[in-house]
């Protein structure tokens, strides 16, 4: 699997889906040290995993994690991803994303403000006005 970009466009977030897609993916971001993301099909809807135990020397700081945090309870709170949903600390997984467009731009999002730029997470799962 090529390596990814840091952080990771829309467009080339992985598709984990199948038997042996969530391993490749993983093991893919272990071998780059780089932050795990990948969807996975749930049905019509999408599933986003991110894990950050892939990039051992990576750390996510107290604001971005809270400001993480607070988009998700955003996206479950506006029924855009179900409640069991999880946040972190360095395991994020978002279930039930409806359409596959919708989950890359939100795991892009996620992946750019786990490296230290919130601006497309703002933009994605905006805060109330």
């Amino acid at each position: 699997m090529e390596p990814l970009p840091i952080p990771c466009p829309a467009e080339r977030i992985p598709d984990a889906s199948g038997l042996n897609g969530f391993d490749a993916a993983y093991r893919a971001a272990r071998q780059q040290r780089a932050v795990f993301i990948a969807l996975e099909s749930e049905g019509p809807r999408r599933r986003i995993e991110v894990d950050t135990l892939t990039a051992p020397e990576h750390t996510v700081g107290t604001g971005v994690y809270d400001a993480v945090r607070e988009a998700v309870f955003r996206l479950v709170s506006t029924g855009q991803i179900r409640s069991d949903s999880y946040a972190g600390p360095v395991y994020f997984v978002l279930h039930d994303v409806e359409g596959e467009l919708r989950a890359r731009e939100l795991a892009a999002a996620l992946h750019a403000a786990l490296y230290g730029d919130l601006a497309p997470l703002a933009r994605a799962a905006p805060p109330p006005a």
